[in-house]
């Protein structure tokens, strides 16, 4: 059986079985009411019959003389449905009223009255008591056919029946109108949905007429769409930068080559269009090798090799590694770092390493490059001052973004292209840190945070 996929189809199917098995449980709770109150009633009558021919038995001088007076016990009868007997200890009948043609029933005797049925094809109701009337026992039986009592309960049967399936429809016809009515509102939700593209990122599901019990999941969904859109326009201007990014090498390779080639040259002059050559595949290999590594570490299952770190040393290592460039800009290394961390060695020394190519390119020449650590707040942070131009507070928000350039004027020879700061903050999401920068008057620092006690 298909599955039913209409949510207001659902609700009317559920709310007519529920209405079903109320309406149900109600008429078979009064269907037996009935049955009882019926048999009940025939049981009384029965039984005041038994007690009323007990008491003619006992005001006549014999069993004789009151079958000699049949209008005495005939008029208790009063239908085709009843019957009476009175039966002597040899089972035989001596006073008979019996319309059906049903046999003498023979029946243990007691004293006190008693109720049974009688079995058979044609059923029926009895009642009956033993007595003792001149020394003779005598038993006393009053009964009633079943037919016309079974009749109306059949019939009454039949209505609750009816009555049942009618409250079904009805039901659920009832739940279709109320789901159709009551999901209006989730209907309203979709078609705002169903108008938001990549052309209209920038609309939202919420609306004034929201009922309560949407409102959270439309302010979810409100958020999760804004996080589309910003992720849309950060992949639009990725494509975007990474296009000029590639056509300026590009560019420059084509440029000098067709000049070269416009007419004969020297071995000389060849090898040094070689070497200018060598420089934009150098670049281009950087941005690439840059950008494959972003790409690896954005995996879920980037594999992160984690160890405890010694901070003094290996920043006294990348001190030493970048000591040639920042003499040719008059600048020196104050190294402040102390302790521990857990971290991937390499993915550190990366991240250290762009913080530190950063703070050389951008500082101003001659000043000192701080290196500092200090555990706040529970995390073990490790920052990197500089005494550049302080950078504007519009461009901070957007320094971690990848080919985002503060001043796009500022290139040159071992740039990362714009993604050595993006890199920054991968590395730390990879840490379960975090990446942040400050920019003042006296410098601009970036500082990366760790986790003290992160596991293995």
């Amino acid at each position: 059986m298909p599955a039913v996929r209409s949510l207001s189809l659902r609700l009317a199917l559920q709310f007519a079985l529920a209405g079903a098995v109320l309406t149900g449980a109600m008429g078979l709770y009064l269907y037996q009411s009935l049955a009882r109150e019926l048999a009940g009633r025939d049981d009384q009558a029965l039984a005041g019959r038994v007690e009323r021919m007990g008491a003619l038995i006992d005001d006549s001088a014999s069993i004789d003389a009151l079958q000699r007076r049949p209008q005495l016990y005939g008029n208790m009868m009063g239908n085709r449905d009843s019957m009476l007997w009175i039966v002597d200890d040899q089972g035989a009948a001596r006073i008979s009223v019996n319309p059906a043609h049903l046999p003498v029933p023979r029946l243990p005797g007691r004293s006190d009255i008693q109720f049974g049925d009688l079995p058979g094809p044609t059923p029926a109701r009895l009642a009956w008591r033993r007595l003792e009337h001149r020394g003779a026992g005598l038993t006393l039986v009053a009964g009633k056919l079943l037919a016309e009592r079974d009749q109306m309960m059949a019939s009454y049967r039949a209505k609750v029946l009816l009555a049942l399936a009618a409250s079904a429809l009805l039901m659920f016809a009832l739940g279709w109108q109320v789901s159709r009515h009551g999901l209006a509102p989730v209907r309203r939700l979709a078609a705002r949905a169903a108008a938001i593209d990549s052309a209209h990122l920038h609309l939202r599901l919420a609306g004034p007429d929201d009922v309560s019990e949407l409102a959270e999941l439309s302010a979810a969904l409100d958020t999760m769409l804004a996080r589309l859109e910003h992720g849309f326009a950060q992949l639009s201007r990725f494509s975007e930068d990474l296009a000029h990014e590639l056509r300026t090498p590009l560019n420059n390779l084509m440029g000098h080559t067709q000049q070269t080639l416009s007419r004969v040259r020297s071995s000389g002059e060849y090898q040094e269009l070689l070497a200018s050559n060598q420089e934009e595949y150098e670049r281009l290999a950087r941005m690439i090798d840059s950008m494959l590594f972003l790409a690896r570490n954005e995996q879920p299952d980037a594999l992160v090799r984690r160890s405890e770190v010694d901070l003094a040393p290996l920043v006294a290592q990348l001190c030493e590694y970048f000591e040639g460039m920042a003499d040719e800009r008059r600048m020196t290394f104050d190294s402040r770092v102390h302790g521990t961390v857990l971290a991937d060695p390499a993915l550190l020394r990366r991240a250290l390493a762009n913080l530190l190519a950063n703070a050389l390119r951008y500082g101003t020449p001659g000043s000192t490059i701080g290196i500092a650590s200090a555990v706040v707040d529970g995390m073990l942070e490790v920052s990197v001052h500089n005494a550049g131009p302080e950078i504007g507070a519009a461009h901070l928000p957007h320094l971690f973004e990848r080919f985002y350039r503060a001043d796009a004027a500022r290139s040159g020879l071992g740039d990362t292209g714009g993604l050595g700061l993006a890199i920054v903050r991968s590395i730390m999401q990879l840490h379960g840190g975090s990446a942040r920068v400050e920019s003042g008057a006296d410098g601009n620092r970036f500082t990366l945070g760790f986790p003290r006690n992160f596991p293995l």
